[in-house]
């Protein structure tokens, strides 16, 4: 192999697995906290405690888009924040919760 070809491969790999890193780095919309949702460009203090809120008053998020039913966030500010966040499995989240209520 010529080091042309290893350089190639070193950077290939160097991208598939440091784009599996970002991949990670979503905030779930079911499990984090108002200070972590902070983190979230243009998401402040009362926004995050609107989403906690409303997520302790309704149960986990099937989905991104119903981040749109808390107050102080629209379909503009979604569309800003959506690559940052993801929202598990409402299903799983709940099980996850009825355990611990079990324990």
């Amino acid at each position: 192999m010529n080091f042309k070809m290893i350089l190639m491969a070193m950077m290939t790999a160097f991208f598939v697995l440091s784009g599996s890193a970002y991949a990670s780095d979503k905030i779930d919309l079911n499990t984090a906290s108002a200070v972590q949702l902070q983190e979230l460009k243009g998401i402040g203090e009362k926004t995050a405690a609107a989403i906690v809120a409303y997520r302790e008053a309704h149960g986990a998020f099937k989905s991104v888009d119903d981040l749109t039913h808390v107050k102080g966030i629209g379909e503009k500010k979604l569309s800003k924040i959506e690559d940052g966040i993801e929202v598990s499995d409402a299903d799983e989240h709940h099980d996850k919760k009825d355990k611990h209520h079990d324990d």
